[in-house]
């Protein structure tokens, strides 16, 4: 059977590594400066196991920087200068980057994913890397033309729209993937490990803290504070770990509180968020061997770091069990860089590394950033071989929306109990979740 045709939804930091307008961008300063969707994709179809690829934006204007060439079902030609053939093409060993691209050069259109995922045949698959808000719209537009998906996290902001996509995508047999990469780092896949296997014992604290440099908020400066906050953008990480290391749990209640006064100072909206932290607790599920007990989490992200930390993502989290605990500080990693211009730099190739091996080729096929994207194109091409069904990939612990629900509810009863200043109630009954 014919590999997967992927369209890849939304065009900056992630998908291209290209941040900023047609006239005024360039490559991202952060550690994904040749951007992680497409390069991942272009290598997957190198490798034989992604088909024909596609890319959409709202701005057409911006291809030409991005990458040059003719937009409809034609190989592109390459020009040296743009950002992907300078950045990847010509590092990789002439690394195929071409794509078809929406919408037209000389337009600009919000909704051209629809004309894009029209595009695709049933079975074909979607990265959604865009705006939090925009992610419900696209992903149920695809869903309803069988088309999979794969979301970035946060999936949405809603409970509901959460639940709305999980009743959609089994009507419509498709899988919607989130893109939880921190599940496939060694040490966070190793420390679940060891909790869901019993050896820590029962569930009773976890503390978690992300946080990026102010200069991201450069980047997200077009729907910081506005659109979305700081707690779906990196708290949905080490959620989304503690949820998946504790199966036998379930959030019940979240208190949600935040500093603010250093995003506005910068320019952004005033009503930015510099840190949110959530308290959440957790009580065993009724009929499992953790019934009756209780436990704490604690969950911190900011983006309002120092711009020279030496990292680009603190990241690390404790959990304590009955038996045992486990601490994982993924920031410096063992992995120090020292140069003239840039001072002190703890890199992390371990998400992506970007070092081509001894033939010129992408080498980063062991980053959990591309082992992400390479698992949900294998469930794909899986499902539409018919070797695999999808109640198997939710039984396997892939990030399924299924697998996600807790997460995608502690999020907005967090963003909720901000809202309102109020402790928020996570109820739920049978596969029904709702905030009281």
């Amino acid at each position: 059977m014919a590999p997967v045709d992927v369209l890849m939804v939304g065009t900056g930091e992630y998908t291209t590594g290209f941040v900023g307008s047609a006239e005024g961008g360039k490559g991202s300063t952060s550690d994904k400066k040749v951007g992680v969707v497409g390069l991942t994709m272009f290598d997957l179809r190198r490798r034989g196991k992604v088909g024909r690829l596609s890319m959409v934006g709202t701005s057409g204007n911006k291809f030409p920087a991005i990458h040059r060439g003719f937009r409809r079902k034609v190989q592109l030609m390459n020009f040296t200068g743009d950002h992907l053939t300078k950045n990847i093409q010509n590092v990789y060993n002439g690394l195929d980057v071409s794509f078809e691209s929406f919408p037209a050069n000389d337009k600009r259109d919000p909704e051209a994913y629809k004309a894009a995922i029209d595009a695709l045949q049933p079975g074909s698959a979607i990265t959604i890397f865009t705006p939090d808000p925009t992610h419900f719209p696209i992903a149920l537009y695809a869903i309803q033309r069988k088309i999979h998906v794969l979301i970035t996290k946060p999936a949405v902001q809603k409970l509901s729209e959460h639940q709305t996509l999980i009743e959609e995508a089994r009507k419509h047999g498709v899988l919607v993937y989130i893109e939880h990469h921190k599940r496939y780092d060694p040490a966070y896949a190793d420390a679940r490990h060891r909790a869901t296997n019993g050896s820590l014992g029962e569930f009773n604290y976890f503390y978690s803290y992300m946080s990026q440099p102010k200069s991201q908020l450069q980047t997200f400066a077009a729907w910081a504070g506005k659109d979305s906050d700081i707690s779906y953008y990196l708290n949905s990480h080490h959620v989304d770990i503690c949820e998946s290391m504790v199966p036998t749990y379930t959030p019940v209640k979240v208190t949600a509180s935040a500093s603010w006064g250093t995003a506005k100072d910068l320019g952004c909206d005033e009503k930015t968020e510099d840190t949110i932290t959530l308290l959440v607790d957790w009580q065993g599920k009724e009929g499992s061997k953790s019934q009756g007990r209780r436990a704490t989490g604690v969950y911190t992200a900011s983006w309002t770091a120092p711009q020279k930390a030496g990292v680009h993502s603190n990241q690390y989290f404790h959990f304590m069990g009955a038996k045992g605990e486990v601490r994982v500080n993924q920031a410096k990693r063992g992995y120090d860089v020292t140069e003239d211009d840039t001072g002190l730099t703890w890199y992390n190739p371990f998400y992506m590394k970007y070092a081509p091996d001894e033939s010129g080729n992408f080498a980063g096929q062991g980053g959990y950033g591309y082992v992400s994207f390479e698992k949900f194109v294998d469930a794909v091409n899986d499902l539409n071989g018919g070797k695999v069904a999808l109640v198997e990939l939710d039984r396997r612990g892939l990030p399924t929306l299924r697998n996600t629900i807790a997460t995608g509810a502690i999020l907005e009863a967090g963003r909720v109990s901000l809202d309102e200043r109020r402790s928020v109630e996570i109820v739920r009954e049978g596969e029904s979740w709702a905030l009281k």
